[in-house]
């Protein structure tokens, strides 16, 4: 069997990065992104990279890093807010957004990883997102149509691995990362520890090995915030 584990996040990318790129990415505002990876992509310096992620983190943190750059021409996602430059980008032009509501981007990737090429949902019937799509009527209902998403790469972040690359996530980190992990062509995966084969319980991998080909040992991190709220201490 190969040896899954490389020694840091540029390693694991090494070969699987060119311009252009559909990349999955797990993550749900800050938390359960594959910072280390996105770093990597980042310094790597590839561009016009297509993102299908729930949202593109915020300002300077997570896909947004790659906004500041201008490395990403095009994301899917179901979450725009908390991010200007995101906001300017898209504005100006500079940024293409499809706008994909939340399930039904799930439901892409998840199909994506299934080798299903297309649903038909009625979330989204008689509004923007149903624009140039095929409508077809079930039982008196109309239903849009959604493809599948078969990405080149995809990105994940999670809590433990084993060494042949079953994973484990930490509650609600797990958010968007397996759809990712199992829509895209190759599967990195950064993780907080990684484990002997064999340590982990049959019946709690969320992840199964087969759907992973690197693995990255992406600890320590620092504990992000998105929103720091205080309020004024009163006297004593």
């Amino acid at each position: 069997m190969a040896n899954k584990l490389y020694p840091d996040a540029t390693a694991a990318l090494d070969g699987l990065l060119r311009d252009g790129l559909l990349i999955a990415c797990g993550g749900f505002g800050l938390c359960g992104v594959p910072e280390r990876l996105l770093d990597a992509v980042r310094e790597s310096g590839v561009k016009n990279l297509t993102f299908a992620s729930n949202n593109a983190g915020i300002d300077n943190e997570g896909i947004g890093k790659l906004l500041r750059t201008r490395q990403v021409s095009k994301m899917i996602s179901s979450y725009v807010g908390e991010n200007k430059e995101f906001e300017r980008q898209y504005l100006s032009g500079e940024l293409e957004v499809e706008f994909c509501p939340q399930g039904t981007l799930a439901e892409r990737m998840r199909a994506g990883g299934a080798g299903i090429p297309g649903f038909y949902t009625k979330t989204g019937v008689g509004t923007l997102v149903a624009e140039g799509k095929e409508v077809k009527t079930f039982d008196g209902q109309d239903f849009i149509l959604e493809r599948g998403i078969f990405a080149d790469l995809a990105l994940v972040k999670a809590w433990k691995a084993d060494e042949t690359g079953n994973v484990v996530f930490r509650k609600t980190a797990r958010n968007f990362n397996v759809p990712a992990a199992t829509c895209g062509k190759v599967c990195v995966v950064e993780v907080e520890e990684i484990v002997p084969t064999g340590s982990l319980d049959p019946d709690s991998i969320h992840l199964p090995g087969v759907y992973v080909q690197r693995i990255v040992l992406g600890a320590p991190y620092d504990k992000k915030i998105e929103f720091r709220t205080t309020r004024a201490r009163e006297n004593a």
